[in-house]
């Protein structure tokens, strides 16, 4: 998803919680890895494995000139010939702590061995952030977390069924808005005009840029 659509996205969401939420939740996802030089280990669960969402923030990290965005993703399972950026396995974890920062991406309770793991890095120091169902197990392990409710049948992104929700949306547009922020170097002004600028000006710098390394 491209710099006008996610601005089109964040239109449709005006005067839900999403815009304010993604941007928070990215920016407690910067804060965590760029005063480190990097460190970030993006995991999923068995089931569902956030490979969109580390290819979204490799963009990110090239466009913004912030490699520290860039994820190592960390995999279930890592198949003979995989390439060396697919070949993390879990073993990884074991070797998290301090200076490093764990993303996990949970649609769904993770296995209990994931959970241990992600116990045992927050023990040795690591920062463990989780985006997901709000599970209660993995949003207690974690430092920050954003919960994404699955949306309801029919629902359209933005409609509304309370002020402060928006049930159209899932998991992967909020994955497609965290990214987006994530690479943002401040909050958006309140005054339309200058937010059109900054939004027009990093649009210019990524048409601009040459693409990063495709996954």
């Amino acid at each position: 998803m491209d710099a006008v659509r996610v601005a089109l996205l964040r239109e449709v969401l005006a005067g839900t919680r999403w815009p304010a939420a993604t941007r928070r939740f990215a920016a407690s996802l910067r804060s965590s890895v760029v005063p480190h030089g990097g460190g970030l280990l993006l995991v999923g669960t068995r089931a569902y494995e956030p490979w969109h969402l580390a290819a979204h923030l490799v963009d990110e990290a090239a466009w913004s000139g912030r490699p520290e965005l860039a994820p190592l993703l960390v995999r279930h399972r890592v198949r003979p010939g995989d390439p060396a950026h697919l070949a993390v396995g879990l073993g990884r974890l074991q070797g998290a702590g301090r200076g490093e920062t764990l993303l996990l991406v949970a649609p769904e309770r993770p296995d209990g061995g994931l959970l241990e793991r992600v116990h045992d890095a927050r023990r040795a120091g690591a920062t463990v952030l989780a985006l997901g169902s709000g599970d209660p197990e993995v949003t207690g392990l974690a430092h920050d977390a954003l919960t994404v409710d699955p949306p309801e049948p029919h629902s359209e992104p933005g409609s509304e069924t309370g002020p402060e929700s928006a049930r159209g949306i899932d998991l992967d547009m909020v994955q497609h808005l965290v990214s987006a922020a994530a690479g943002e170097n401040s909050l958006p002004s309140t005054r339309g005009r200058r937010r059109l600028r900054d939004r027009l000006s990093r649009l210019a710098d990524q048409l601009t840029s040459p693409p990063p390394a495709r996954w």
